[in-house]
C-alpha cells in the first residue's frame, strides 16, 4: 500500500513551501494507485489526468500528485485538463484501467474557510509567509484523515488510452541556430526555421509592406 505521509518530505522539497493542497494532491494520488494496485512509475506507465485550469488557488495539489505517482510534465505523463476541478484520474497504460479520486467539496471547503485562507493567502500573503502554527495543523488534518471522509474514490473503470509514439527528430534553425524537434519546424521561403523565428520573420515581411 502507497502511504502519502511517505512522499511528504520529498514533496516539499519539490513544491517549496507548506499548504494543504499538495498533500492532498499526494493523498489523491495514493488514493488512485492504491485501487488500481500499481506502484509510483519510472518511466510513463501511469498517466495522470488532473483537472484544474488556471490562474486558480490550490494549483499545488498537481505537484503532490506528481511526486507521488511519478507521472511528471517531464516525462509528458501528466495532462491538465483545464476543468478548474480538482480531481484526478490515474491509468494504467499497460491495461487500461482507471479510477478517479477527487477530494470531497465540504473537505476543500473546511479548509478554505481557515486562517490559512482567510487571513493570509486571500489577502496576498505567500504561502511560505504564512506561520508554522498556522498551516501545520491542516497538513496534519489533509495526510491523516480517514480516506473516506477525505476523499471519494470510484470503482476501476476502462480507459482507452491514445497511441503516441516519442519523435527523436530534430533540426537546427537556420536563423537562430538552436535545436529544435522536428514537427515544430516552419518553412519560410528557403530556410526551415522555429516557430519564434517564422513569427519573427512574417512580422518583418508584414512590417515592409
Amino acid at each position: 500500500m502507497i502511504d502519502a505521509k511517505e512522499f511528504f518530505d520529498a514533496g516539499l522539497k519539490l513544491h517549496g513551501h507548506k499548504c494543504p493542497p499538495m498533500p492532498l494532491g499526494l493523498r489523491a494520488g495514493a488514493a488512485a494507485m492504491n485501487r488500481l494496485g500499481v506502484e509510483r512509475t519510472q518511466d510513463a506507465q501511469l498517466l495522470a489526468l488532473v483537472e484544474l485550469g488556471d490562474d486558480h488557488a490550490a494549483h499545488c495539489f498537481a505537484d503532490g500528485v506528481q511526486m507521488i505517482t511519478g507521472c511528471t510534465f517531464g516525462k509528458g505523463n501528466i495532462e491538465k485538463l483545464g476543468y478548474g476541478k480538482f480531481g484526478l484520474t490515474l491509468v494504467d497504460k499497460a491495461t487500461g484501467r482507471a479510477v478517479r479520486v477527487v477530494p470531497h467539496a465540504e473537505a476543500q471547503l473546511q479548509i478554505k474557510r481557515t486562517p490559512f485562507f482567510q487571513q493570509y493567502r486571500m489577502k496576498g500573503v505567500p504561502a511560505s509567509k504564512v506561520p508554522g502554527e498556522v498551516v501545520d495543523p491542516l497538513i496534519a488534518q489533509v495526510l491523516h484523515a480517514p480516506e473516506d471522509q477525505l476523499l471519494a474514490v470510484s470503482d476501476v473503470f476502462d480507459y482507452e488510452v491514445p497511441a503516441k509514439v516519442e519523435n527523436f527528430h530534430s533540426f537546427v534553425c537556420d536563423r537562430c541556430g538552436e535545436l529544435v524537434v522536428e514537427p515544430y519546424g516552419r518553412v519560410v521561403g528557403t530556410h526551415k526555421v522555429c516557430i519564434p523565428c517564422q513569427e519573427e520573420l512574417l512580422a518583418a515581411e508584414r512590417a515592409a509592406a
